[in-house]
């Protein structure tokens, strides 16, 4: 094989540029991600802080209040070391005020400015809380609430490193997610290799109308996966789905409310829906792989003496593995991905029954805010998606991979 020259290196800067910024990077910035414990809810870990930092607009709005109100009880005040002392909090407090008068957001302090303010929170939740023992404040409640937010200003460091990891392996919603979604994705993609080489085997036969039968074939996968789960979701509803009566009227359910409402039935409605919608998809690919199969092969076969099932199991399923590999390989990955059709679905009940590793980081990540510990199950994702791909083109034994 020629070595590559620079010439031909040059050729192929543009895919690795994309392959850069569309795959690459949003795998980094996930990695990224899962080694700090950031939540948008939460305004001391609404950043990746790898140093301790000030929330410059938490601590003005905070000094604003505690000015004010130590303030309003200066009339009330007699003892004149108390005043004092209260005087002294507001002077600190404005000092620490004009020395960042031109900063906002969080920013990286110095450790003398970071001494500055928490000698300014000691005093001021030394002096407040004297103050509330001796006289009646206006604010008593509040006040001592807002000094702790002066320290509240100082932001911690939120890496946590590998911490996410230990947690998501002990936590039983990542383990449930993950244990679902492997049902899903061995249950669905088994039912759709068997029925796709069936229906793949049929349409390669030379039989009237095959180009029509070809094209409707594909129409379940052509229609967008959420109209599709929506479909579906009238099908089985208890009170007027017609798949759901026909299960109870062949004595597969109880009563029709079953399918979706207990954990067993909206998984299996969730697979149904998938293989419905992606066994055509698998059979034009194996059908692909059919077709290249050479017919004098099976006419050498015939010859010999060879039935129909023996042609299948010597000539068409070893000269059809590269393309079992392929559709194995797509439909494993999109089914271990699933998300839009188990969340229009079922939403990932009933109480997480049908809650698979997608579904579980979505509801992380945008319903909790917490895009830490949402990256994790995503990298989790990420891990089981390689090796997934590993396994196959290790076990098959092929060479498709190989890039001789």
């Amino acid at each position: 094989m020629r070595k590559m020259g620079f010439r031909e290196f040059l050729f192929i800067v543009p895919i690795l540029l994309l392959i850069g910024i569309f795959s690459l990077w949003p795998v980094l910035q996930s990695f990224t991600y899962s080694f700090f414990d950031f939540q948008l809810n939460d305004r001391t870990k609404s950043g990746l802080y790898l140093n301790e930092r000030f929330n410059v607009d938490l601590y003005k709005e905070t000094s604003l209040y505690v000015d004010r109100f130590i303030s309003q009880d200066m009339e009330t005040i007699t003892d004149e070391e108390d005043k004092a002392s209260a005087q002294e909090v507001i002077d600190q407090l404005n000092n620490l005020d004009k020395e960042f008068e031109n900063e906002d957001g969080v920013i990286t302090i110095s450790s003398e400015q970071k001494e500055q303010i928490e000698a300014a929170y000691e005093n001021a939740d030394a002096t407040v809380q004297t103050l509330a023992d001796n006289y009646e404040l206006q604010q008593e409640e509040n006040l001592p609430l807002l000094v702790e937010d002066i320290k509240n200003s100082m932001i911690e460091s939120n890496f946590i490193g590998l911490q996410g990891y230990k947690r998501a392996l002990q936590d039983h919603f990542v383990l449930d997610a993950l244990q679902h979604t492997l049902v899903f994705t061995f249950a669905s993609v088994a039912l759709e290799l068997v029925l796709g080489l069936g229906m793949a085997m049929v349409m390669n036969q030379g039989i009237r109308g095959k180009g029509f039968i070809r094209t409707t074939s594909l129409i379940p996968w052509a229609i967008p996966t959420a109209v599709a789960a929506l479909m579906w979701s009238y099908l089985y509803d208890g009170s007027a789905g017609v798949v759901a009566e026909i299960f109870s009227n062949i004595g597969l359910l109880d009563e029709p409310t079953d399918l979706m409402q207990t954990g067993a039935g909206a998984m299996t409605a969730a697979i149904l829906a998938d293989v419905w919608k992606t066994t055509p998809y698998m059979a034009i690919l194996l059908l692909a792989g059919l077709q290249n199969i050479p017919s004098s092969l099976y006419e050498a076969s015939s010859i010999d003496g060879a039935n129909r099932v023996q042609d299948f199991f010597r000539i068409t399923l070893p000269l059809l593995k590269p393309s079992i590999l392929v559709a194995l390989l797509f439909r494993t990955l999109d089914a271990f991905r699933i998300f839009d059709l188990i969340y229009v679905l079922t939403g990932g009940g009933p109480g997480g029954s049908t809650e698979t590793l997608s579904v579980y980081s979505y509801k992380v990540m945008f319903g909790q805010t917490n895009f830490g510990y949402g990256s994790v199950v995503v990298m989790i994702m990420f891990v089981c998606v390689a090796i997934i791909s590993t396994i196959y083109v290790k076990f098959l034994g092929t060479n498709i991979m190989d890039r001789n």
